[in-house]
């Protein structure tokens, strides 16, 4: 298996320019076979004998800490896979052509761009929210090639796209939880407590933002309907360097919950000028964020009994399809080989390699386009991150994984320790605590 990382520069050509990638390669059939009969391989005389994986995520960037183990995850399944993969009895070289999409939407599309028109792909992975996973999917749907994509609520995934409930997409699937469940698992960690049930809404003007603010899909009807109160100030710039009028907003609403789901730069600009403001909330459950053990070590003590979902922990009691490891095996290798604490998108990443390596030797042939996109469809599949159907629903082209909530808590092995506190929605993934209010 060969990892390329993507050039600096951007890629001169656009995916946008064909309507139908099949018609491109079949076009440029000819031209295609003279270059190829050029280039040196080491495994494979000729590129319809490799089968070619894209892989995109934001490796730089702010939102770094969501890519932070692609390096492992990869040379994990270079060990299991090697560089061949045999379906059916005959045998196919494997690639894994990796791209950084630096956390810009621009750049994921053109990477995947690139992975599509020039390196010539047949199956798509991507991860990472909605900045990241909606660009290369809309490629990949525009040029017809099959995708897998995760770590984005599907909400934002599916209807910022156009996605219709009764059509869906052809080519592009995608697997995580939705609002329905983020909100359920925050209502279920706040109900727990003493409070005014005054919530503050931190909510940027992105993918994610625009999905957890609305006022039909996101968070302000269902808190309605529990007799929450939300303050929300209204859409803020990723990257923000000042936060006072939410804070002030906040204050006068005596809000003593805070929610939103912010990138983690601004999470701790927003929590180190509400100490600097005197604004302590009891409750503070935050989306992306507070996701990853450096975001919450960079606050020093101020981030004990933090609050966040959860997607995936050591405690799972999933197993990997690839390997058979489960949660607790690879989280403990994962610490073993870098020296850092497990972190959510291990499980995540892993598991779009298993769905794309059960997709490709399903499909009869992992060199077509629909037979792989067919196969996609009708997966059924135990995972790392648990049991994904796609014929399930919520709506086509999306499998939902579980979900529960949770806190750091100063100690442990490592700085924090991330303890599972609310698991209605997912019982049989357990709890290590019980709730406990900031201050």
């Amino acid at each position: 298996m060969s990892i390329h990382l993507s050039k600096d520069g951007k890629t001169e050509k656009s995916a946008l320019w064909k309507p139908s990638r099949r018609r491109f390669l079949k076009s440029s059939a000819v031209a295609s076979a003279a270059i190829v009969s050029g280039l040196s391989f080491t495994r494979r005389a000729r590129a319809a004998d490799t089968i070619k994986i894209g892989f995109v995520s934001p490796k730089t960037g702010p939102l770094a800490p969501f890519a932070e183990s692609d390096e492992f995850i990869l040379a994990g399944v270079r060990a299991a896979l090697g560089d061949e993969l045999t379906l059916d009895g005959t045998t196919y070289g494997l690639e894994i052509i990796v791209k950084d999409s630096q956390s810009n939407p621009n750049r994921a599309a053109d990477v995947a761009s690139e992975l599509l028109l020039s390196d010539e792909v047949n199956l798509m992975v991507v991860s990472s929210t909605p900045e990241t996973t909606n660009p290369v999917a809309d490629q990949c749907e525009v040029n017809e090639v099959p995708c897998i994509s995760t770590v984005a609520p599907w909400q934002p995934w599916f209807f910022t796209r156009g996605g219709q409930p009764d059509k869906g997409f052809d080519y592009t699937y995608h697997f995580f939880w939705g609002l329905e469940d983020v909100i359920a698992v925050f209502t279920e960690m706040w109900s727990s407590l003493e409070t005014n049930k005054s919530v503050g809404g931190l909510f940027p003007n992105d993918g994610d933002g625009n999905a957890w603010g609305d006022e039909n899909l996101g968070f302000p009807p269902v808190l309605a309907s529990q007799g929450f109160t939300l303050t929300d100030p209204g859409r803020y710039q990723n990257l923000s360097d000042d936060f006072s009028a939410q804070i002030s907003a906040f204050k006068q609403a005596n809000a003593e919950i805070v929610t939103g789901v912010m990138i983690p730069p601004d999470f701790t600009t927003f929590w180190t000028q509400a100490k600097q403001q005197g604004f302590t909330p009891k409750i503070a459950s935050v989306g992306k964020a507070l996701l990853f053990p450096v975001t919450v070590e960079t606050l020093g003590d101020a981030g004990h009994n933090l609050s966040s979902e959860i997607w995936w922990t050591p405690s799972h009691p999933f197993s990997s399809s690839l390997t058979g490891a489960s949660a607790k095996d690879v989280a403990a290798a994962y610490t073993t080989e870098t020296g850092k604490q497990w972190t959510q998108p291990i499980g995540f990443a892993h598991a779009l390699f298993e769905v794309a390596v059960d997709a490709l030797t399903r499909s009869g042939d992992p060199s077509d386009y629909d037979s792989v996109r067919d196969a996609l469809a009708e997966t059924k599949l135990d995972t790392i991150v648990g049991p994904l159907d796609w014929s399930a629903g919520p709506v086509k082209n999306v499998a939902k994984t579980p979900l529960v909530g949770g806190q750091w808590r100063l100690g442990g092995d490592f700085t924090y320790d991330l303890v599972v506190t609310s698991n209605g929605s997912a019982p049989a993934i357990p709890t290590g605590g019980a709730f406990e209010a900031i201050a």
